[in-house]
Formats: structure tokens, sequence, C-alpha cells
């Protein structure tokens, strides 16, 4: 027992850089979202992302496996949903909204997956999960109406506009991707998924954004907006993946998934720290009944 704490010292220390460097994929987004187009800002994402997927695939597994038919439908599915339409979202998201509050929309992600899991799936869901869903949904509201719930009823565009729209759309799109993998993707490692799913949805967005590619001025482009496309590829996307499942292997999904609950504190940490943005009190008392809910419901 001696011998395993300080490797499960250095697992839960990895988690919690997983969930800071996934805290500071907003404000990475924020500043591409506000330099590039955003099918230009998430395909140069992917680029970077993909190109390192393959080379994790290679050193990790020898390379990727051969797919069945069914299997390379599944991660065409995962590419348009999980990377094509989820990044749309979120770089669409925080060209319009402050990186902060885009993080504490991101925390409903559990609830908004086991819901759809229940109607789509039939998984059941128990009372502790259902008082879970319903204290993060109060949460939220709070976030999204700034702490003014009823006032939001007389203008709702006052507290949901076109950025929190986009979130709620990139949330819906990591739901469909994670049930799209639990269902169809047997066989498949979780590396060999991602790096499929991360080709597919490269493709995918190589051909929306190659008109925009063609006429870019890329020496426009600052060097900020080079390193936060290198950290959402580098750090957010592949080195957070591989650290998050080692995690998962080493402590189980279950206590894994309750680091996520980090995400938005660092986010909106990040967001006040680097970009100077205001943290509101119902944003902190929304954050607060979010994570509480998303904790109760993945018991």
């Amino acid at each position: 027992m001696k011998s395993q704490a300080p490797h499960s010292h250095i697992v839960y220390l990895k988690l919690v850089l997983v969930t800071l460097f996934w805290g500071g994929t907003f404000i990475a987004g924020r500043i591409a979202a506000h330099a590039l187009p955003v099918m230009t800002a998430a395909t140069l994402r992917f680029a970077v992302a993909a190109a390192l997927l393959l080379l994790v695939a290679w050193k990790m597994e020898g390379g990727l496996p051969k797919l069945s038919m069914k299997q390379v439908g599944a991660t065409a599915a995962l590419g348009l949903t999980g990377i094509f339409l989820y990044n749309l979202c979120f770089f669409g998201a925080l060209g319009t909204m402050p990186a902060g509050r885009a993080a504490l929309f991101i925390a409903l992600n559990p609830i908004v997956t086991a819901l759809a899991a229940a109607a789509l799936l039939r998984e059941r869901l128990h009372a502790a999960k259902w008082l879970g869903i319903a204290v993060a949904f109060i949460g939220a509201a709070i976030v999204i109406t700034r702490g003014d719930p009823f006032a939001a009823l007389h203008d709702i565009r006052s507290s949901l506009g076109s950025g929190e729209l986009m979130m709620l759309c990139a949330i819906s799109s990591w739901a469909a991707y994670t049930l799209i993998g639990r269902a169809a993707l047997k066989g498949l490692s979780p590396i060999a998924a991602t790096t499929y799913a991360a080709l597919w949805g490269l493709l995918f967005l190589v051909l929306g954004a190659a008109p925009g590619l063609a006429s870019q001025d890329w020496s426009g482009i600052g060097w900020q907006v080079w390193a936060s496309l290198l950290y959402l590829g580098a750090f957010g996307t592949v080195l957070g993946f591989v650290w998050y499942y080692e995690g998962v292997k080493a402590i189980g999904a279950s206590r894994t998934a309750v680091f996520n609950n980090l995400v938005p504190v660092f986010g909106v940490s990040l967001a006040a720290l680097l970009l100077g943005e205001q943290v509101l009190a119902s944003m902190v008392a929304g954050g607060v009944l979010v994570a509480a809910g998303v904790t109760l419901t993945n018991r």
C-alpha cells in the first residue's frame, strides 16, 4: 500500500492539472475566437490535436486499428458531434460572451448527458440523480439570468443571447458524442476512438473552412493567437485526454469524473486573472449549486 501512495498522488495531481488545462481552454478559445473566423480557429486547433493524437496512438498502442463498417460510421458520428459541431459552438460562443461565464455553462455537460441517456438509452435515474439534476438546473438558471431568474421571464433575451444558446448547443453536441461513444464503439480503445474522431472532425472542419483558409491573412495573426491554438490542441485536447484516461484506469471513472467540477472554477478564476473579467456573486452561487448537483448525479 505504501508503494502505491506516491503513484496515487501523481494521478490526483495530473487530474487537477487536466481540469486546469480544460479551464484554460476558455481563455485560449476567447483569444482565438476574437482573432480568427470560427471555422478557421476550430480547424487549426484540431490540425494540432490530430497530429499529436496520431503520435500518441503510435507510441502507446502501436498505431490505429482497422475499423469495421459500423466503427467507421460511429467514429464519423463522433467527429461530427464532438469535434465539428462542438467546436463551432464553442468558438462561436466565446466570440460573443465572457470566458468565465462560458466555463460555468460547461459544468452542465454531465446533467445533459444523464438526461439524454435516460431519454434515448432508457437508463434509469434514481431519486438522488433527479435531485442532483434539479439542483444543477437551479444553479444554471442563476448563472444564466445573472441572479435574477424572475426578471428574465419578462425579458429572456437579456439573459439568453446568441453566446448562451451556442454554449447550450455545444453541451448538447458533447452529450451526443458521449452517448455515441458509449453505445457504438465496442472494441476500440479510448485513444483509438478519439484519434479517429479527431481525424473525421478535422476533415469536416477543413471542408467547411477551405474558403476562409485560402483568403486568410496569416501575417496579421499575433503570437498570442498561435500560442492559444497550440495550447488548445496540445494541452486542452491531447495531454488532457491522455491524463484523464490514466485517471480513469487508476482510480475509476466515477472518482475521476468528480474532478470535472474543478473546470468551471479554473475557467472563472483564469478569466478574471488573465482577461480581467468580473466575477459576479450570481456566478459563484450558481456555480456552487451546479457543482453540487453534478456531484449528486454522479454518485
